[in-house]
């Protein structure tokens, strides 16, 4: 059973198959859908990190390259963060004078790059009108518990490559994404070859070792928590831009952002999804983009936002005849300078498409697969 996205290949025999910065200077913009990808990875290396310093009579490992991303704005952690000392969260994500992670295990290559299409505000409130009215005709299951949701999607990241001190713009190979949440949020599975170090994923299970359950939030939403939240759009637009106060560049790009997240790896309720739509009407600055292309290659119409502090624009595409979700992609827009490498107009920061969306019945179940042992 599909959410309002297209059913795609499952998740057996496809063949297609960073981290969280703690910034200390000036907030940046975060592409869509990344706030709980960068908190999941900042925890595995911080689990990482204190299993390496209960090791310290092992050898030492040898030096890896070093990676450093794109402007990213401050992210919070998750409570189960907060027992660790300052001490071991800076190791997890400082190397040397810089702030990065290691290199994951997915291959890199040349940065991704695309033409910059043409936005334009004429047929903006025309669109997210289609785009609200397909969102609430689309089959959209409800969760029940015990269930769970799973998101399998295409992504890819860029970022800043540093290796013997010589820098390089690289992007990741597309590689698939797929993740398993129950309606609480407090069960889960990811299986992502940029974050996990074992092809058969990690558990997200909660608590963790010290007990700790995060409460859902805006940034970090559960199914439940979604159910909760107002389907009146200047309340939710409201609410949005309080809870998000001072994160982001400006209040409006962090309120774009926040609903590009809701609407890539979460799963909002049927009354929630045209709501934000419509709130995203009403954030000054967002524009059309008459063609533009997710991570599985399909065209579509995007809805998107130009954070100018960053220089990057933000894109959710849609497909043009049924306007259901396809996806997500950061764009360059306007040249930047990170790390002493020149990032160009048109280069490809973050791409995602959503492959398949789903409620399942079972952890590490796929829609046409049963559930996996562990």
């Amino acid at each position: 059973m599909n959410a309002n996205t297209p059913r795609q290949d499952s998740a057996d025999g496809t063949e297609w198959e960073q981290e969280a910065q703690l910034l200390t200077r000036t907030a940046r913009d975060l592409p869509s859908g990344r706030h709980q990808f960068h908190k999941e990875r900042l925890m595995a290396q911080i689990h990482e990190q204190v299993q390496r310093e209960e090791r310290t009579a092992a050898p030492a490992a040898p030096a890896k390259a070093r990676r450093f991303r794109l402007p990213r704005p401050a992210i919070t952690l998750p409570a189960m963060a907060f027992g660790l000392s300052a001490a071991i969260v800076a190791g997890v994500v400082t190397f040397g004078d810089h702030e990065g992670v290691q290199e994951s295990g997915v291959a890199t290559g040349p940065a991704l790059t695309t033409d910059v299409g043409t936005a334009s505000t004429k047929g903006v409130p025309q669109l997210l009108d289609q785009i609200s009215l397909a969102a609430a005709e689309g089959d959209h299951p409800t969760v029940k518990a015990g269930q769970y949701i799973y998101i399998e999607s295409m992504v890819a990241d860029t970022h800043v490559k540093t290796v013997d001190d010589k820098s390089s713009l690289v992007s990741e190979e597309l590689h698939r994404r797929q993740i398993w949440n129950s309606p609480d949020g407090v069960k889960g599975w990811l299986i992502d070859p940029a974050v996990n170090e074992s092809p058969e994923g990690e558990t997200l299970t909660l608590p963790d070792e010290q007990g700790n359950t995060p409460k859902a939030h805006l940034g970090s939403p559960s199914f439940d928590y979604l159910t909760k939240l107002t389907t009146d759009p200047d309340a939710l637009l409201a609410k949005i831009y309080k809870e998000t106060k001072g994160q982001g560049n400006t209040p409006d790009q962090q309120a774009f952002t926040t609903i590009g997240d809701l609407l890539s790896e979460s799963y909002p309720p049927a009354e929630l999804y045209p709501a934000l739509f419509e709130a995203a009407a009403k954030i000054p600055g967002v524009v059309v983009v008459d063609d533009a292309v997710d991570a599985a290659g399909r065209h579509g119409v995007a809805v998107a936002r130009l954070d100018e502090t960053s220089g990057q624009r933000e894109e959710w595409i849609f497909d043009k005849k049924t306007h259901v979700y396809l996806g997500a992609r950061n764009v360059q827009v306007k040249q930047l300078k990170e790390e002493g490498v020149v990032v160009k107009p048109g280069t490809v920061n973050f791409t995602m498409a959503i492959k398949n969306r789903a409620v399942v019945d079972g952890m590490k179940e796929t829609p046409s697969a049963p559930a996996q042992a562990g």
